[in-house]
Formats: C-alpha cells, sequence, structure tokens
C-alpha cells in the first residue's frame, strides 16, 4: 500500500505497544462509524425531492430526471377520448361573416365550359380565422365652461371619474394589461409588445409597470379584502401556507387562507405575528388544514389538521430508502388512504361522522402500525432509520392532528392541496420577473390582486371580466362563503 501523508505505515503501527495500538484503532474505528452516518445522512438527502418529502417542487434540481410526485393510483385509462364519451369538434356555423363560391371552369371528362350551367350539389368548408386589431378608439371628452347670465360665476362642466389626465388609456386597455401581467404573468416588456400587437396600443413598459399598484389601490378601496376576511372567519375550515418570496434584496413571505372559494394572501416574515396580520386567524374557532410549520402552534382556538399529502410523501421516502425495513411506512399509508376513502364514502352519503366501530378500528390500527415503526428503528443507527423514529413519533404525539379528517368527514380536509395549488403563482410569478420583486410594496401589491383574482376564478368568473369590472368602477366582490345553490 503506498504511503499517504499523515497516514503510519504498516511497519510503525506494528513498532507501536499493544496499548497505543488499541487506543488507536479505537479512535479510528469510531470516526469510521462517525463518517459512514455522516455519507448515510448526506446519501438520503441527496435521494430526496419533492415526490419523497416535503419539500416543494420549486426546490427539485433541474438537472435530474422528475421522478412521477402523484401519489394517485394510476388508472387503467388511456390518455385521450374515452370510449362511449361524447366527442367535440368544430362544427359549421350557419351565418359566415363571408361566403366565396368556387364552382368549376370547365369538364374533367371533355373539357367543355360549364359557365351558366345549373349547380348540382355542394360541399361546405369554414375556416375561422383572426383579423388584425383595429387601431384603437379615441374618445375627447371636453369640459366646457360657462358664464352665470344672473351672478357671473364661471361654471365647468365635470367629467366622468375615469378621465383625469389630458391624455390616458381607458378602463378596457387597463384591463387587457393587467390580465396579461397580472392574471397570466407575463413580463411587463412582453405585455407592452403583446399589447403592440395584438390590441394596436402603444403603450411602455413603465406604464405597464405600474398596472398592479392601480389595480391593488382600487381592491383596496372596493372593501373586497375585508368581506372575504369576515366570509373566512365564518367558515368551518381554512387552508392554509405560506411560501417565501424574494423581495428588495431579501426573503419575505407571502401567507395564505383560503377556501374552495375564497382567497385572501398577505405578506410578512414568518413569524406568528405576521401570519396574524391577515386578521383571519386570531380567534379563529374552526378547523385550520395546515402543513407541520410551529407558526401556527398559538392558535389555540382551532382544532389543526395535518395535511395528509405531506405525511404521505414522507412516508414514501423511508419506503424508498430501506423497503426491507420500513414496513411500517407503507403500512401506514395504505392505512391513511383506507381512512380518506371511509371519510369520502360518508361524505357522499351525507354524514357528519364515522361509524364509532369503523372510527374505533381505524385509531387502533394507527397507534398499533405508529408503535410497530418507532420500535422497529429503536435500537437502529442507520439515517434511515433515525429519521424513521422521528416520523413515528410524530404520528404518536400528534394523532389528533393527523386523524382529524376522520372525525369531520364532512369536511374535504384530508390534505391542504387547495393552498398549495393556491398559492403556487407566486413562484410562478417570481420566476417571470426575474427571480424576485423589486420592492416590498410591489410584493405586497401582488398578493392583494392575486387574491381577487384567485376568488373571482374560484366563483367561475373569467378573470378579464373581474379586471373590467375593476376599472370600470364596479369592483366584484363575493356575496358568500360559496355560490348559491
Amino acid at each position: 500500500m503506498p504511503d499517504v501523508p499523515g497516514v503510519p505505515s504498516a511497519e510503525e503501527l506494528s513498532a507501536l505497544p499493544h496499548a497505543e495500538l488499541a487506543a488507536r484503532l479505537a479512535e479510528a474505528s469510531r470516526l469510521i462509524g462517525v463518517l459512514q452516518a455522516r455519507v448515510e445522512e448526506l446519501e438520503r438527502r441527496t435521494g430526496m425531492d419533492s415526490s419523497n418529502s416535503s419539500r416543494p417542487p420549486s426546490s427539485d434540481s433541474p438537472y435530474k430526471k422528475p421522478r412521477d410526485r402523484s401519489l394517485r393510483e394510476r388508472g387503467k385509462r388511456r390518455p385521450g377520448k374515452q370510449p362511449g364519451e361524447p366527442g367535440t369538434t368544430m362544427r359549421l356555423v350557419d351565418d359566415p361573416d363571408e361566403r366565396l363560391e368556387f364552382s368549376p371552369a370547365c369538364c374533367r371528362g371533355c373539357g367543355a365550359g360549364l359557365d351558366g350551367e345549373p349547380v348540382l350539389g355542394q360541399r361546405r368548408h369554414q375556416v375561422t380565422d383572426i383579423v388584425p386589431p383595429p387601431p384603437p378608439v379615441v374618445t375627447e371628452y371636453v369640459a366646457q365652461s360657462k358664464a352665470c347670465p344672473c351672478c357671473g360665476m364661471v361654471s365647468e362642466g365635470v367629467l366622468p371619474a375615469q378621465v383625469r389626465a389630458r391624455a390616458s388609456y381607458g378602463p378596457q386597455a387597463h384591463a387587457l394589461a393587467a390580465y396579461l401581467a397580472c392574471a397570466h404573468y407575463l413580463p411587463v416588456g412582453r405585455t407592452a409588445e403583446l399589447l403592440g400587437r395584438l390590441a394596436g396600443l402603444t403603450v411602455s413598459a413603465g406604464w405597464v409597470a405600474g398596472i398592479r399598484g392601480k389595480a391593488a389601490a382600487l381592491i383596496g378601496a372596493s372593501g373586497f379584502a375585508g368581506q372575504v376576511r369576515d366570509l373566512l372567519r365564518s367558515a368551518p375550515a381554512l387552508h392554509v401556507d405560506e411560501t417565501p418570496a424574494r423581495a428588495a434584496g431579501g426573503l419575505r413571505w407571502v401567507h395564505l387562507a383560503c377556501t374552495a372559494y375564497l382567497t385572501l394572501m398577505h405578506t410578512g416574515d414568518r413569524s406568528g405575528g405576521a401570519i396574524d396580520d391577515g386578521g383571519v386567524l386570531p380567534g379563529y374557532g374552526g378547523i385550520i388544514v395546515r402543513d407541520g410549520y410551529h407558526g401556527y402552534t398559538h392558535l389555540t382556538d382551532a382544532l389543526h389538521a395535518w395535511c395528509a399529502a405531506h405525511l404521505l410523501r414522507d412516508l414514501k421516502g423511508l419506503h424508498d430508502d430501506e423497503p426491507a425495513a420500513q414496513q411500517w411506512a407503507a403500512r401506514m399509508g395504505c392505512l391513511l388512504l383506507h381512512a380518506r376513502d371511509a371519510a369520502a364514502a360518508a361524505r357522499a352519503a351525507g354524514q357528519d361522522t364515522l361509524g364509532p366501530a369503523v372510527l374505533e378500528d381505524l385509531v387502533t390500527c394507527y397507534r398499533a402500525v405508529a408503535a410497530d415503526g418507532l420500535w422497529a428503528n429503536l435500537t437502529r443507527h442507520t439515517a434511515t432509520a433515525r429519521a424513521a423514529r422521528a416520523i413515528a413519533r410524530r404520528f404518536a404525539r400528534y394523532e389528533d392532528m393527523i386523524l382529524r379528517f376522520t372525525t369531520c368527514p364532512g369536511l374535504d380536509i384530508f390534505t391542504n392541496n387547495e393552498a398549495e395549488r393556491t398559492i403556487r403563482p407566486v413562484k410562478v410569478q417570481q420566476r417571470s420577473s426575474g427571480g424576485c420583486w423589486r420592492t416590498l410594496q410591489g410584493l405586497a401589491e401582488f398578493a392583494i390582486v392575486q387574491s381577487y383574482l384567485s376568488t373571482a376564478a374560484k366563483w367561475d368568473i373569467s378573470k378579464l371580466d373581474a379586471l373590467r369590472d375593476l376599472f370600470n368602477g364596479h369592483p366584484w366582490i363575493p356575496p358568500g362563503l360559496q355560490p348559491a345553490g
């Protein structure tokens, strides 16, 4: 074996006294154990992504082939239209805008002319296309002045509220710009270009950059946030989440409280006080569906439900690392899915509770599997075993939170997917904006406008129509927790 600097050779070791040699071997064995544990931990962390842990998809490496992150069971249906389902196709219209007729000029057989001959049959074809945008319509508003014949006072006509500057763009132009920049998260430069190419509006990137601020100001003055806040506080269950966003050279957080029909976002740090600044959660007495972040633990007036999708990913990560040693993780995952199906069946049947025998059996099995997971890893010292002990203790300690969906089957609270879907545009906008917001005010305005557009979309209202109403002075505000009927 070649000599390694700093490592004694075999001859040097053989010359050492027995006691010193034993001490060195003991120290070497200890270091090997430490390094081996470190390597196992690093390998485990390297193999973690959004499919087998609570990491967000945005943290996945772009240089690795993505795994299938979905925990749903694969169905047997093939992609595309299913057998027996009615198909959809483009149909002919009865009143086309233009009609062009093509008659044969001569006979294909003998070459004789066919002009003036009667038409025996015809086959219709239609092509739907778009035309170049018309030039913008310029409307001049003239404020006239008149003198009173009695007192001589000069009075001037009052212009509409949206007419302020000597030359400005109207509410339709504002709505379309906001639709591209805010609803589709396009950069301001591309938004300005699209407005010019598709609508004939020649606007600057600076004007587009200010459109979100104008929309946020109108939403703030409309009372939208107060109405949504009051409605959320009356909801039986809320989905909450938070995500980091880079702004003004630092890190801020966007906080969310939502339901299937309402969205309210605000910005701040990640503390419990910042969570409370949204005005929804302090004193709320319903069910808060969330992940394992400890920042919500001070909200003791509410019941808490732990998102099962996060738990299933953690269990999957354990089983993927050590399939033979972590069988309990697979059993716990199957138990959660079985409980989910039981709750869904009760909800479909209009039941507010599971049968006592069903619930007791679920809880008994749950506790047994969690205990098995802890016992199976209690004396093992691998990195995966340490993670398994922590997860098994989590299942034992937070049983009420994790099984909350079984005690309230009338509510769809098995996962926090509603919040994760709703908050995802923060990352979409950040990526399209060069990775950050320039100012904290810009991030706050994004949260306001996104709350408005997300809520409108959940009520099946076109985001463009909602923005048109906003800039025309009639902002849309949700009338209740959910649509009637």
